[in-house]
């Protein structure tokens, strides 16, 4: 388990540095040229979005974009890592959305909890907290409730890795290792934690993976909750190799950790919403489809949604 090392946290398998220098060298084209971001907005895939029948078991799970998705169990309306805008990192830009969410925030359902996996300003989006408001309920790692209190914000929960609470009638909310990092300038990282987040009630199951490279937690986690019925998994943001191999899942990371955790069901994340890094926003999902079919695995068995398309479970 991660242990705050001089008021910083760490991951719980060391891996190469992963540092703001790096970061720097990279954004300057210190270290290679960085493909220019395309342009183009897409208009999402529109069902619409409607509670599932009062089927105690059952999940609806609906892509909004990038790692935000509204999760409707057990007649709680959830989101993960909600962000609808565009994604500001700096107070003097801002990273333009390449298609618009799958729902639009004023069609959202009423939310009754919020997961948040890290601080990272495209997983904390601070204008969708704002809206959010204090009513709902904050699931957060360790160290975030004061970003939360110095906007007003007292609704919420922090819990350290393999910690767990109640949530809801029946249900269970655990804290599970990641492997990444956080910060939200060059000054306060690694200052607070970064989880997963798995829910669970007498029947079901779900794993939210939040931002995180691959290590051994996967398995970990695949034995401690004895595989997941759905499980939401990054593929994306993971070049150049040499930067984003420690801290975010390429498809091929990501297929084994579908595997390590004994997914039945994965969707695809993080990926296609945001120009990250330097692989083309489309690329994920062909290099998934590769992946799957090189290691003989159901292609159905871990999903490629469409922004705004929903799944049941």
């Amino acid at each position: 388990m991660s242990q705050p090392t001089g008021q910083r946290f760490q991951n719980a398998h060391p891996h190469a540095p992963h540092d703001f220098l790096g970061v720097l060298r990279w954004k300057l084209g210190l270290a290679g040229k960085k493909p220019a971001p395309p342009d183009y907005l897409e208009a999402p895939y529109s069902p619409g979005f409607t509670k599932p029948a009062e089927t105690a078991e059952r999940i609806r799970l609906m892509w909004i974009g990038h790692s935000t998705f509204l999760i409707t169990f057990r007649g709680r309306s959830i989101l993960t890592d909600p962000i609808f805008g565009h994604c500001q990192p700096f107070p003097f830009g801002r990273m333009r959305r390449l298609q618009p969410p799958g729902i639009s925030f004023d069609e959202l359902p009423p939310i009754d909890e919020v997961l948040i996996s890290h601080s990272h300003y495209d997983h904390l989006d601070k204008p969708a907290i704002q809206a959010l408001g204090n009513k709902v309920r904050y699931w957060i790692p360790k160290g975030l409730a004061p970003w939360f209190r110095r906007r007003g914000i007292d609704n919420c929960r922090e819990l350290g890795w393999w910690k767990s609470e109640s949530f809801g009638e029946g249900m269970e909310i655990h804290s599970v290792p990641a492997q990444h990092g956080s910060g939200r300038t060059p000054f306060d990282r690694n200052r607070t934690h970064w989880c997963g987040w798995v829910l669970r009630s007498p029947g079901r199951s779900l794993y939210f993976a939040g931002d995180t490279g691959y290590s051994p937690s996967f398995a970990e986690i695949g034995y401690k909750f004895g595989g997941f019925d759905l499980s939401m998994i990054p593929i994306g943001a993971y070049e150049p190799r040499w930067l984003m191999q420690p801290v975010h899942l390429n498809p091929a990371d990501a297929v084994q950790a579908h595997i390590d955790v004994r997914s039945r069901l994965s969707v695809a994340c993080h990926w296609g919403t945001f120009h990250l890094t330097d692989e083309f926003p489309d690329e994920p999902p062909a290099l998934l489809a590769d992946e799957l079919r090189a290691r003989e695995i159901d292609p159905s068995r871990f999903a490629v949604l469409r922004v705004g398309e929903c799944i049941e479970v």
